[in-house]
């Protein structure tokens, strides 16, 4: 319900655009001979579409050095806590057999 706030807005606008920049407009490649008509609205939606993906694929490169050294730490805490359980067993284990050890109470 709350993501539909603010995309309805949103929707409502590049609809709006789009219907008002209807005007034909030619994009030419300048080393090449190559050139395309589109409408203005299809032009800026398609060339900001592209550098929105750019951007996310940028943000998403540069966060994998952490994800990896993320996911190495957590191989790390599984060792750890392996052996912190296989550490108290042990103490228990100990611990119970000092007590077995030890007299009774003198009555």
């Amino acid at each position: 319900m709350f993501r539909w706030l603010l995309i309805a807005p949103l929707l409502i606008l590049v609809v709006l655009f789009a219907l008002s920049n209807t005007a034909p407009v030619s994009l030419t490649l300048w080393p090449f001979d190559l050139a395309w008509q589109a409408p203005l609205a299809v032009a800026v939606l398609v060339i900001a579409g592209f550098f929105f993906l750019l951007g996310a694929l940028i943000a998403w490169l540069s966060g994998l050095p952490a994800r990896r050294r993320a996911h190495q730490l957590e191989g790390v805490v599984r060792t750890l806590e392996r052996e912190l359980g296989g550490l108290r067993a042990k103490t228990e284990t100990e611990a119970e057999a000092r007590r077995q050890q030890l007299p009774g109470p003198a009555a």
